[in-house]
Order: C-alpha cells, then structure tokens, then sequence
C-alpha cells in the first residue's frame, strides 16, 4: 500500500502523508455488522477525569469483528475489504455459505472472491484459521489465541506477523513482532497470513488538528490564549 503524500500548499499539509486505501472496496459497513460506541472523554463512573488527553474526536462505528473464527465446516467467500476506525488494520466482510456475514481481520494478499474456511483440516492458505497444531514449523501467523475458544488476542494490528518456530509436548512456540519468543497450547487457533495495511507505521500525521480528530486532546498550552486564562484561574488570592 504506498503512501500519498499531498502537494505543501499550507504548513500543515507540507509533512502530512496519508494512505491510498487501494486495498479497499468498499465505504459503507455492514448495517446488521455495527453498533453504537460511546466514548469516556477520560472520565470515570463519577464523572471525574482520570486519565488525562482524551476527549472529542470524530463520531464511529463500532464493527464487530469474529476473533475466534469458530464457523467450521462452512465455507465464506470475501465480499470487501474495508476500512476499520478502530483498528489500525483493515477488515474483510465474510459472506458464508448459509448466509450469515461476519468480518475478520483482512491479512495481506486477501482478494475480493477469494474462499476461506476455518478448522483443523483446511488447508495452509492465506485467511485459512486452524489450531497451531495443524500447521507446519515455520509458518507465518496473525489473530492468535492465548486459550483455545477465548479468541485471538496476539497479532492483531497492522502489519503484525507471528511466526511458528516449534512444537513439543502440546505447546507451541510463538517468535513474537518484538521479538520475543512465547508459548500457547497447540490447541489454540491462528490465522494463516501476517495483517495487511502494513504501511500504517509510516503514515505521518503532519498537525495537531489531524491529531485531535483521533479523540487526542491537546494540552492546555497548546492552545491560543488558554495558558494566560489557566494562569490566572490558578493565581492564589492576594492577601488582605
């Protein structure tokens, strides 16, 4: 996925990029897929701020995504590839054989049409989801499970690859994005593929305007005119 980078015909678009959404094929969600998602602004059951630069923000969707990938036995054709406000990656809309749809983290190299199933016996192809267990040494993973049925929790962002280096005695082991070497039961199910969008990590935000559509709050100095004001309200009263 390149990156676009935009003519400088004002400071804040001169060090923004922004991605071209190539892999997408679709703008609108899936109605009976979405939900509502209210935000905390930072604050607590009581109203009190307790975690501090979070606040406003652009208005989203919530998509619900099928983690666990349990519909075996069914076979699913990918509908769209689409774009997800709240994830780094990008999502693939599912239409199975028996018409139920859900959506799933899109790995790289998934193309509109292209069948996936989920089990252990399908076969090590690119969307394919099947226990550890099933798969060979060596193969590249995403969207993997820490407890078998609890759903996949490890290589879920943009770009993210696990691979498997090993299996013994029922566990498996994990080579980490960081580095870091795991281990899971071999029961557990992953996803063959790494995430696509991998591209993510060099788009730039470029201003502070873009930044807090991302419900990013600045901080008070960083705003004309509201340092003066915060100074004064915390002056302490002159003495009679």
């Amino acid at each position: 996925m390149p990156i676009r980078k935009p003519k400088p015909t004002s400071p804040g678009r001169r060090f923004s990029t922004y991605p071209d959404f190539a892999e997408v094929t679709r703008s609108e969600p899936e109605k009976t897929l979405t939900e509502g998602l209210s935000k905390s602004g930072g604050r607590n059951s009581k109203g009190r701020k307790t975690s501090r630069h979070r606040g406003g923000g652009a208005k989203r969707l919530y998509r619900q995504i099928d983690f666990k990938r349990r519909k075996d036995g069914v076979p699913a054709k990918v509908a769209s590839i689409e774009y997800d406000p709240n994830r780094s990656a990008y999502i693939a809309l599912l239409h199975y054989a028996d018409g139920e749809k859900r959506y799933i983290l899109a790995p790289q190299r998934l193309r509109v049409g292209a069948q996936l199933e989920s089990g252990p016996g399908v076969e090590i192809n690119v969307g394919n989801a099947l226990p550890l267990a099933r798969m060979p040494i060596g193969t590249v993973v995403h969207n993997v499970e820490l407890e078998p049925g609890r759903g996949g929790q490890l290589g879920r962002a943009a770009g993210a690859a696990i691979q498997l280096m090993a299996k013994e005695q029922g566990m498996a082991t994990l080579r980490l994005p960081s580095g870091e070497m795991r281990l899971v039961r071999a029961d557990c199910r992953a996803t063959v593929g790494s995430i696509g969008n991998a591209d993510h990590q060099n788009v730039k935000i470029g201003k502070a305007g873009r930044k807090a559509m991302r419900t990013t709050r600045t901080s008070r100095s960083a705003r004309p005119g509201a340092s003066a004001t915060w100074a004064c309200a915390r002056r302490p009263a002159a003495p009679r």
